[in-house]
């Protein structure tokens, strides 16, 4: 496999490994050799067998050990999660932030199966998630926008992309001179910001502006 190069397979055609105890193991994560974190897939072929063995992430020797995402693929599945059972269909998501938690799963029905994503608590979110989580928001629920976009911008303080949406929020508001210091940071951040601006309609109110053409200007 060359470097950058992608590569495709269907569940079905890993590895299919038994164990740990009853489910059956497909290696996703060695399968591709992943290293941004750990993935598996777990199937149980009959109902009452396991799906996600009696474990928990926590590492004496590798703190702060593994948070762990599970999302029920197929079928059903009951999992028991620190004493508290509950059932998850196809199609839950179940979120375990504590490596400490005890966790353990039985599927319902034959063929469950269940995909697990982990790793430690290390990963930065990209700047885009609070600008596409905020941008829809602009116009209807301005208020819910700028919560995202001021939480976004207080943990990616260079992000140009939460500045750009903060200026679209500032136009839309009618506050031009702090849209227009918005779209500057942005500029100044990615001269992409610039193309982007001359396409934006929520940036209409400031057209007028010869500070804005100044900004927006190619080259």
């Amino acid at each position: 496999m060359t470097p950058g190069s992608h590569r495709v397979a269907h569940l079905d055609e890993l590895e299919s490994i038994p164990g740990p105890g009853t489910l059956t193991w497909r290696p996703v994560r060695a399968h591709f050799d992943i290293r941004a974190f750990g993935c598996n897939a777990y199937r149980a072929e009959g109902a009452g067998e396991d799906v996600v063995e009696p474990h928990d992430e926590a590492d004496p020797n590798d703190p702060p050990g593994h948070q762990e995402l599970y999302f029920v693929h197929e079928g059903s599945a009951r999992f028991t999660i620190d004493g508290e059972t509950f059932d998850a269909p196809q199609g839950t998501y179940v979120w375990l932030p504590d490596p400490a938690s005890h966790r353990h799963a039985v599927a319902n029905e034959p063929g469950t199966t269940v995909l697990s994503f982990g790793g430690p608590p290390r990963f930065e979110p990209s700047g885009w998630e609070w600008s596409f989580r905020a941008a829809p928001l602009i116009p209807t629920e301005p208020v819910r926008a700028r919560e995202i976009l001021e939480d976004g911008l207080a943990q990616r303080p260079e992000n140009a992309g939460i500045r750009f949406r903060l200026a679209c929020l500032e136009a839309v508001e009618g506050n031009t001179d702090a849209a227009l210091a918005r779209l500057r940071e942005s500029i100044e951040r990615n001269r992409e910001a610039a193309d982007a601006a001359r396409e934006e309609p929520l940036l209409e109110p400031l057209r007028d502006s010869p500070e804005f053409r100044s900004l927006v200007a190619p080259g």
